[in-house]
């Protein structure tokens, strides 16, 4: 696959939009969740899945070096679990267009598709982080926290943090995307 200047210049300005949305995760998780899913839903939309995916594949690991999650620092397998959610939005919304869309002739394939891709991202991220990795490593979350008293409390905001935010996160995103790309895929259609 040949890649245009202009499709590397799009995927890297909506990193740079990703990137910097991240930090405002401090701030709210309400704010940076939708951004980083609109992020990656237009770059599916606009450049292409592999532009998505990428984005999928770097969000979590900017994110890190930004915030410095204990959890992540001390459950590195969390990185492959989200990364693998955010390419499950990426995959879904690139199928809802090309598969329902193009060759179905599905006219609400990509709200479908948007909304599939949320709830098994959030599906996909529950069953790995929440109902996995959590139990199984989260003992070592209280070695990276300054009260390792406080352990209980943060895995149970984790696990709401990576199930149920995440589908709230990834409607909200979802829904930003939609509301974005209606005009700019016209701009994208009239200017080529």
């Amino acid at each position: 696959m040949k890649l245009s200047t202009r499709q590397l210049a799009q995927t890297a300005l909506l990193l740079a939009i990703c990137i910097a949305s991240q930090f405002f995760k401090n701030l709210s998780v309400y704010i940076t969740g939708p951004v980083v899913n609109t992020t990656i839903i237009i770059a599916v939309l606009a450049v292409g899945l592999w532009s998505g995916l990428f984005i999928s594949v770097i969000a979590p690991v900017t994110a890190f070096f930004i915030s410095g999650s204990p959890i992540m620092a001390a459950i590195p397998l969390m990185f492959p679990a989200v990364m693998g959610g955010n390419m499950i939005l990426a995959v879904c919304t690139w199928y809802a267009t090309r598969y329902f869309q193009k060759k179905m002739k599905f006219i609400g394939s990509l709200p479908a598709g948007l909304i599939a891709g949320s709830v098994l991202k959030a599906a996909f991220m529950g069953i790995v982080i929440v109902l996995i990795l959590l139990p199984a490593f989260g003992g070592n979350v209280a070695a990276r926290l300054p009260k390792p008293e406080a352990l209980p409390g943060v895995l149970a905001t984790a696990k709401v943090t990576f199930s149920v935010t995440q589908l709230i996160t990834s409607l909200t995103g979802s829904l930003l995307a939609y509301v974005i790309w209606m005009p700019l895929k016209k701009y994208l259609r009239a200017e080529s």
